[in-house]
C-alpha cells in the first residue's frame, strides 16, 4: 500500500521481534502479524518465547515474553537469528534482547516504561535511552502506553482497561512500516471480544491509531516492502494426452 510523501525502501526479508512483558500480549501481537503476513503471500517462520519463569515480576528480566518472526520474497527455513527490528516494551525486554540485534539495526522503544524504578530493576544505572549506549543503533522512541491512552480518551475505560491495548498500537505501528494487510485483524478483534464490544473496538481504534502514527510522524520517514514469492509455474505436462490414450480394458 503507497505511503504518501515517505520512502518506501524495498527488501527481499525482515526478522522482527516483539518483546515485553507477560501481561504486554507479545505473542498475540506476534501471531496477528503472523497471520497479516501469511495472507499477503510471504513465506514466513517463527519463533515464540515464553518467560522463563511462571508468573514472573512484571518489570523483570524472567517474566520478558518474546515473539520473533522472519519473514522473505523466497522460500525460508527458520525464524532467524538476529532480528533486524527489536519492538521492546519496556527496560527488561530491551536488556533481555539487545544482545541479539546487529549493529545499525532498528529498535522501537516504548518510551513511557523507562522510569528509573524500572530500569534499577533490570541493572541499569542510567537511561539507555541517554547515555549514548544505543548509538551504533537506528531507535525510534515512542510513547506507546501515552498515545495509546490518547486514542482512546473518550471510550470510558479505566486507565488499566486502556493501556492493555497499547499492544495493538504496536501491532498497526508495524503493520505500517511493512505494508501488511489490516482488515482480518480488525475482523479478527471483533470475534475475539464479541461479548466485549467497547473493548473490541478499541482495540481497533488503538490498531488505527498505530498505523495513522506511523503514516504521519517524522521519526517515521521510510517504510518497507516485503514482497511475496513469485507464483510456482505450473508442472509441465507429461505422459500421452486424453485424446491419444489407449482405452481401458478389463
Amino acid at each position: 500500500m503507497p505511503v504518501l510523501g515517505k520512502e518506501i525502501h524495498r527488501l527481499d526479508r525482515v526478522v522482527i521481534r516483539f518483546a515485553g512483558d507477560s501481561g504486554d500480549g507479545m505473542q498475540l501481537t506476534g501471531d496477528r502479524f503472523t497471520s497479516e503476513t501469511a495472507s499477503f503471500g510471504n513465506d514466513l517462520s517463527t519463533l515464540p518465547n515464553f518467560p522463563a519463569e511462571i508468573r514472573a515480576p512484571a518489570g523483570t528480566l524472567p517474566g520478558v515474553s518474546s515473539f520473533q518472526l522472519h519473514f522473505a520474497d523466497h522460500d525460508i527455513l527458520t525464524p532467524g537469528d538476529a532480528p533486524n527490528v527489536l519492538v521492546a516494551m519496556n527496560p527488561a525486554a530491551l536488556k533481555a534482547n539487545i544482545a541479539d540485534v546487529p549493529r545499525g539495526g532498528e529498535i522501537i522503544v516504548n518510551t513511557d516504561e523507562f522510569a528509573k524504578r524500572a530500569m534499577a530493576k533490570v541493572g541499569y544505572t542510567t537511561s539507555p535511552l541517554e547515555d549514548g549506549s544505543l548509538d551504533g543503533y537506528r531507535v525510534h522512541p515512542v510513547p506507546l502506553t501515552t498515545l495509546t491512552l490518547e486514542a482512546l480518551k473518550d471510550f470510558g475505560l479505566s486507565r488499566k482497561e486502556a493501556e492493555r491495548s497499547k499492544n495493538m498500537f504496536a501491532l498497526g505501528l508495524l503493520s505500517w512500516m511493512y505494508h501488511r494487510p489490516t482488515e482480518a485483524t480488525e475482523t479478527f478483534l471483533r470475534t475475539k471480544f464479541a461479548k466485549k464490544p467497547q473493548i473490541a473496538e478499541a482495540n481497533i481504534v488503538a490498531f488505527r491509531a498505530g498505523w495513522n502514527f506511523g503514516e504521519t510522524t517524522e521519526d517515521f520517514a521510510v517504510s518497507y516492502e516485503v514482497a511475496p514469492p513469485p507464483a510456482p509455474s505450473p508442472p509441465a505436462r507429461t505422459g500421452t494426452s486424453p485424446a491419444t490414450s489407449p482405452c481401458p480394458t478389463g
